[in-house]
């Protein structure tokens, strides 16, 4: 069953949600089997995805230091070259991997997944607190109007993304994007909330939550503020770039493993196999993404480790649409379905649902 608002907040938006969701049959032995945490694969993930941005980002600043006159026409290639392999881990070190660490699967350990929570919320500019609102929302009543403002389908259906200077500050850098970042974390500093959702996840009427949310901003200002001034003091300015802006740029794969999590599909249907997509790719793409390419297998089981979601895939496939393998096919989805929405504003994608295939056989 769908659902309907009960009490609308002044946001506009309501948490009087009762959504009975399908969800694929498993045997319980192998869904507690692999909802399992294991310490090790959490280890491995997290000093894989620091250590990798960290290194790299020493090498950026290597290159940096090894430019001379004499040799500029192929170390600053050299430094651009570095530059796009450490940024491009850039999206990773924000909401994804906050994203899994907040929902405590990843260790078994609760105060290990906040720690690395806070650690990866600071590196990224990220904004913890109120995703810790949000996002559980966001499962419960995942792309449904009048319940979930993280994940808008009608606003997301219209994205140009297309235009090809999109591309090109994901490629490169979003002065825009970069800007507007900063000023959120300022203001939220100075109490100011703004946004229907950001207001509904964060309501004036809590102030405990608005106090820590206002902390932890503040917290990201000084913090990043001293470090930077510690990298000029100390010579070692073009360190601001490597660690204090790191994640502002180069985040076309980010972008392009991200959108495609709900795009183009259905809002208030009480069917995961409908709102939400899986993609299937490569060792290095799920590395970066946390395995999120699995993301109908995630919404249905919330509770499964990133690192099970392969197995938990194996497991359903039978009662889930085809997954696209690649991001060349699952962004020729995208297009076609982003081809049709122009033509044709009333159109709805229908995912090839084995229950779809059968009334339809």
């Amino acid at each position: 069953m769908s659902a309907e608002p009960e009490t609308v907040t002044e946001s506009g938006f309501s948490d009087d949600f009762k959504i009975t969701w399908y969800r694929s049959p498993i045997e319980p032995a192998l869904l507690a089997e692999l909802m399992q945490r294991d310490d090790l694969r959490g280890w491995l993930q997290t000093l894989g995805h620091l250590g990798y941005f960290f290194l790299t980002g020493m090498l950026a600043y290597f290159a940096f230091l090894n430019i001379y006159p004499t040799n500029w026409y192929w170390s600053i290639p050299l430094l651009l070259l570095t530059l796009f392999v450490h940024g491009t881990m850039g999206p990773f070190m924000g909401l994804i991997a906050v994203h899994e660490l907040m929902h405590r699967t990843v260790f078994k350990s609760r105060r290990l997944n906040a720690f690395f929570e806070r650690v990866y919320a600071f590196i990224s500019w990220s904004d913890y607190l109120w995703y810790q609102g949000s996002h559980p929302r966001h499962h419960g009543a995942t792309c449904h109007d009048a319940f979930d403002g993280e994940v808008p389908l009608a606003l997301l259906a219209k994205a140009r993304i297309e235009r090809k200077k999109n591309w090109f500050r994901l490629l490169v850098f979003n002065p825009t994007a970069t800007w507007q970042r900063l000023k959120l974390v300022w203001r939220h500093a100075n109490g100011r909330i703004q946004g229907r959702w950001y207001n509904h996840v964060l309501p004036e009427n809590d102030p405990v939550v608005r106090r820590r949310h206002r902390n932890w901003a503040r917290i990201l200002l000084i913090g990043h503020t001293l470090l930077a001034a510690i990298f000029i003091i100390t010579g070692h300015w073009f360190l601001i770039v490597v660690f204090t802006l790191g994640t502002f740029y180069c985040g076309w794969l980010g972008f392009l493993c991200g959108i495609p999590q709900h795009f183009g599909l259905n809002s208030n249907a009480p069917d995961f196999r409908y709102n939400t997509r899986t993609f299937t790719c490569s060792w290095l793409p799920a590395f970066y993404y946390w395995n999120m390419q699995y993301h109908l297998e995630h919404h249905m089981f919330p509770a499964v480790p990133f690192y099970n979601l392969p197995k938990l895939r194996a497991a359903i496939a039978h009662d889930l649409p085809p997954a696209t393998h690649g991001l060349i096919a699952t962004w020729r989805e995208l297009f076609e379905i982003r081809w049709r929405i122009r033509e044709n504003p009333e159109y709805r994608f229908v995912p090839d649902v084995p229950l779809h295939r059968e009334k339809n056989a």
